[in-house]
């Protein structure tokens, strides 16, 4: 492990942000997964270690271990922590990253509730990634949450009221906006038919808008590197299958949203496949195809 384990005092009284990325269910097409890789940085320092063994379930996500001829090595640890990092020009932030927990989710926002306090910090921002009906081809869509209206600062394209299975994140989030401390969040709509794979495209929509609202300078050369290829093997594998036309109806439901002709991202016509409907025939384009590749 490369980090430190200094918790220096003129640290914890800096007001630095805290961005959350956890790995979990807010993760479609491993955006949140990828943000936090490159949000890592090769010098950052451990401020907060939580205690894993009490919030993962190791059988529902076992950790990789190497068995080598007549032993076992390489064990890869899970860990959930809170790290200190500086961007490009110096400026320093926190990233609390890692699993999403799967138990004690009360006692996690307590904890992550206490460790903002200690250290006095101003913005808590969170990002994530959900399944959508929408199409690879357009610009990705983020929808902006945050504990006060005020806080909102860019305008989400749909306004509906949704009852929605919670996570680690969204309750220590709810949480926080109890205790009257500020958060945000940004949550990148990610193809449905995209979610079980990585798609660079989601995770540098949610590093260029943190960036933008902290002021961060972030080096995303690499991440901008890799969208070509994955791209090009997205529509290599949707022309493989014949999916074009089935593409061509969440672009026109994408455009029919965006100009404001519907309310939601299952545009209103009857001659038109629903957003979920097109999202899985994609879905099982792919799944076929990528089936075939590992025979």
């Amino acid at each position: 492990m490369w980090f430190s384990r200094r918790r220096d005092a003129d640290h914890e009284r800096d007001p630095i942000p805290l961005i959350v990325a956890l790995d979990g269910f807010l993760s479609a097409g491993s955006s949140s997964l990828i943000a936090a890789a490159a949000l890592h940085t090769e010098d950052g320092e451990l401020v907060h270690d939580f205690d894993i063994d009490s919030l993962l379930d190791y059988r529902a996500r076992r950790p990789p271990i190497t068995f080598r001829r007549d032993h076992y090595t390489d064990y890869v640890a899970p860990v959930l922590q809170i790290t200190r990092h500086r961007d490009l020009s110096g400026t320093p932030y926190l990233l609390l990253a890692g699993p999403e927990p799967d138990f004690g989710w009360e006692s996690f926002a307590d904890e992550v509730i206490d460790v903002v306090g200690e250290l006095g910090v101003p913005l808590t921002v969170f990002l994530g990634g959900v399944p959508m009906g929408v199409p690879h081809t357009r610009p990705p869509l983020l929808t902006m949450h945050a504990t006060r209206p005020e806080l909102v600062d860019r305008k989400n394209f749909w306004n509906a009221e949704v009852t929605v299975p919670a996570s680690a994140q969204s309750v220590l989030e709810y949480r926080m906006g109890q205790q009257g401390l500020d958060a945000i969040g940004y949550v990148v709509h990610v193809p449905h038919y995209l979610t079980g794979i990585e798609y660079p495209t989601a995770a540098l929509a949610l590093l260029e808008a943190v960036a933008l609202r902290l002021g961060l300078d972030l080096d995303l050369e690499e991440l901008r590197a890799r969208q070509p290829d994955a791209i090009s093997e997205i529509e290599q594998q949707i022309a493989e299958q014949g999916g074009e036309e089935v593409l061509a109806g969440l672009e026109q439901q994408y455009d029919i949203f965006s100009r404001g002709a519907a309310e939601s991202l299952l545009a209103d016509d009857a001659n038109l496949p629903t957003g979920d409907e097109l999202a899985s025939q994609l879905e099982q384009f792919l799944a076929r195809q990528r089936k075939d590749d590992q025979g």
